[in-house]
C-alpha cells in the first residue's frame, strides 16, 4: 500500500450509513449491459455527502493537523487560520476563471490550488518549510480531506461490485472527484479500480476534466468510451446516484436508466426544490447496494 492509501486508511475509521426513511423501488431494469456509480455517498458513506471540494467544508483545525502530519513547518496554528481563508478564496476564483472560459461546471485541480495557497504561506514566513514537493502537496491534500470529509466503504458495496463484474457487466463512474478519489478502491479494498472490473476509460473524474456534475458533458464521454470498448449505448446503461440533480437527472438527460441510491441520510439529495429535478423520476430507489442485483 502507498503512503496516500494509507493515510486514507489510518484516517477514516469505520463509518456506518445512517438509514432514510425513502422506500426502496425494486422496478426491473430490463435490458442492462452496462452500470456507472458514483462514488461519494453512493459506493463510500462520505462525512460531508461530496467530496470535500465539492461541499465547501473547511476548518482551521483540520488545516493545521494536516499541515503538521505532512510535515510542514512554522507557525502552523496561524498557517490553518489563514490558509482556511485562502483555500476558499482560490476555489472561488478558479470557478470564477472556468465560467468565464464558458465551462458550465467548473472543477478545480486540488494539488494545483493546494500548491498556491502552500506558496502564499511561505511567503508571509507563516512557512519556514524551504523545498515543497508535490508528494508533500498530495500528503496535505489528502491528510485535509480526510479530515473534512472522512469515508468508509458502503456496506455491500464491493460484493456489489463484483456480483456485476461476474454477470459480465461493463462498468465505468461518473464522479466529483479529486486524484485521491481513484486511490479509495486499493486503500479500502486492496484493489485498484481496474483490478475491480470497472474500465478505466469509463471512468470520468471531474478533476481530470475540469468541469463538475452537473455539467452535461461528463456522462456523454462515458458514453463514447461504453460503445467504443464494449459496444453499448446509454440507453443499455444504468447510472447508480445519490443525488437527484448532479445523478440522476444529469444521465436522464444523457439516455441512460437511473437508480436512486437513498441509502444514506448524509448524501441523499432529493432536490425537491429544483425545477429541473420535479419532472423526473428515478427508474429505482435500492435502500441497499446489494438490492441493485435484485433489479438488474
Amino acid at each position: 500500500m502507498n503512503p496516500l492509501e494509507d493515510s486514507i486508511r489510518r484516517n477514516c475509521p469505520p463509518l456506518a450509513p445512517l438509514p432514510t426513511t425513502t422506500q426502496p423501488q425494486l422496478n426491473p431494469l430490463g435490458q442492462v449491459k452496462a452500470v456507472l456509480f458514483d462514488v461519494y455517498g453512493t459506493l463510500f458513506v462520505s462525512g460531508s455527502g461530496d467530496v470535500g471540494t465539492a461541499a465547501a467544508t473547511d476548518t482551521a483545525e483540520a488545516l493545521t493537523q494536516a499541515l503538521v502530519a505532512s510535515g510542514f513547518g512554522g507557525d502552523l496554528e496561524q498557517a490553518g487560520q489563514v490558509g482556511k481563508g485562502l483555500l476558499k478564496t482560490e476555489i472561488l476564483e478558479w470557478h470564477k476563471a472556468g465560467h468565464t472560459a464558458g465551462v458550465d461546471f467548473p472543477e478545480v485541480e486540488i494539488t494545483k490550488v493546494w500548491k498556491k495557497i502552500i506558496d502564499s504561506l511561505r511567503n508571509t514566513d507563516t512557512l519556514t518549510t524551504t523545498e515543497v514537493e508535490l508528494d508533500q502537496i498530495r500528503r496535505l491534500a489528502v491528510e485535509y480531506e480526510c479530515r473534512v470529509n472522512p469515508v468508509f466503504p458502503m456496506p455491500g458495496s464491493i460484493e456489489t461490485i463484483e456480483a456485476l463484474k461476474a454477470r459480465g457487466m461493463a462498468l465505468g463512474i461518473v464522479s466529483n472527484a479529486q486524484f485521491y478519489t481513484p486511490l479509495l478502491f486499493p486503500a479500502f479494498f486492496g484493489q485498484t479500480t481496474e483490478q475491480c472490473g470497472f474500465d478505466p476509460d469509463c471512468c470520468i473524474w471531474s478533476y481530470k476534466e475540469l468541469r463538475a456534475k452537473p455539467s452535461k458533458a461528463l456522462f456523454p464521454k462515458a458514453g463514447k468510451f461504453l460503445k467504443k470498448n464494449h459496444g453499448i449505448g446509454l440507453e443499455e446503461t444504468v447510472y447508480v446516484g445519490n443525488d437527484m440533480l448532479n445523478d440522476i437527472y444529469c444521465a436522464k438527460q444523457a439516455g441512460c436508466k437511473t437508480v436512486l441510491f437513498a441509502g444514506d441520510q448524509r448524501s441523499l439529495r432529493l432536490r425537491e426544490n429544483d425545477a429541473r429535478c420535479l419532472a423526473i423520476q428515478p427508474d429505482a430507489v435500492v435502500t441497499s447496494l446489494s438490492q441493485l442485483l435484485e433489479i438488474l
